[in-house]
C-alpha cells in the first residue's frame, strides 16, 4: 500500500465523519418542528457520536502513518 493512499484513506474517513456529524447536528437542530422528538433525538445523538468516532479513528490512521514515516526516516538516516 502506498503512503499516499494511507493519507487519502485517513482524509476520506475524516470527511465522512464530519458529514455524518453535520447531518446529525442538522437533524437535532430541526427537532423542534418534529412530532417524534424522542426517537429522532436518540437516532441523531447516536449518529453524532458515530461521526465523532469516525473522525477520531481516521485521525489515528494519519497519526500512525506519520509515526511510521518518522521511524523509517530515523532508520534510513
Amino acid at each position: 500500500m502506498a503512503i499516499g493512499s494511507i493519507t487519502g484513506s485517513g482524509l476520506e474517513g475524516i470527511s465522512k465523519g464530519y458529514g455524518i456529524a453535520g447531518a446529525a447536528a442538522d437533524n437535532i437542530a430541526k427537532l423542534s418542528d418534529s412530532d417524534h422528538v424522542g426517537e429522532d433525538l436518540a437516532t441523531s445523538a447516536v449518529d453524532l457520536q458515530r461521526g465523532k468516532i469516525q473522525v477520531q479513528a481516521s485521525a489515528k490512521v494519519i497519526e500512525t502513518e506519520n509515526q511510521i514515516i518518522g521511524s523509517l526516516i530515523d532508520i534510513k538516516v
